[in-house]
This record gives structure tokens, sequence and C-alpha cells, in this order.
């Protein structure tokens, strides 16, 4: 019995991993606004007053429900981390990020898998 129990945690465990490892980034972009789902504008630089902008991700390959997290750095600085689910092959989600006009400079996003993984990177400057 034991044994059969520590199989099945394997199995799950590969089945996991392999899953995880298979999802990609197709899209990412940084806009000041999310309509039907996609985003408005891609941007590269944008008025440190603005006050929000978003990440969109469009996320493909996924075989069941996992996660990814979108880290938001100012400069070299951890800003924020926001972890969202992927319930499908191709998944489009999106975080936003509140700015102070005083942060002006290079900011960047991460996107990682649920192992911590780095997927994607997009990069924009406030100024």
């Amino acid at each position: 019995m034991f044994s059969k129990l520590c199989l099945f945690v394997i199995c799950c465990a590969v089945a996991f991993s392999v899953q995880a490892a298979d999802i990609q980034v197709v899209d990412v972009s940084i806009t000041s606004a999310i309509e039907n789902r996609m985003p408005v504008d891609n941007l590269e630089v944008y008025p440190a007053d603005y006050g929000k902008l978003y990440c969109f991700t469009r996320i493909v390959g996924a075989e069941g429900e996992t996660q990814v997290t979108h880290v938001w750095f100012y400069e070299d600085q951890e800003m924020a981390r926001v972890t969202l689910p992927v319930q499908s092959a191709d998944w489009r989600t999106f975080s936003s990020k509140r700015f102070l006009p005083q942060w002006i400079g290079q900011w960047s996003v991460v996107i990682e898998d649920q192992q911590g993984s780095s997927l994607a990177q997009v990069m924009f400057r406030l100024e």
C-alpha cells in the first residue's frame, strides 16, 4: 500500500512538472488600459504622473490549471508580486500597478511560472 502511494505521489509530481514546463508567454505588454480582455496600447515610455499601468500576458500550453506571477521591479527593487491563475491552454491575464510621481526611471515586469522560473520580461520607463 505504501509503495502504491509513493508511486502515485511521484507520478503527480512528474505530471505537474511537465505541465508547468510546457507553458509559454506568447504576448506581453505594458498598457494604459485593458478593453475586451486585450491591451489598448503597447507602452515603452509613459508619464510618471499617469497613476496606473497594466501588464497584459497571453499564456499558451497549459494542460490544466496552473499559475504565473507578475513581479514588478523599479530599478532593481521588487515593488509588487501578483499571482494569477492560468485555467486553459490559451489564457489572457493581467495585473496592474499604481505609481507615485517620484518613481521616475526604469521599470520591468518579470513573468514567472509556478516554480519561480522566468518565462518573459517586459521593460518600460516612467518619465
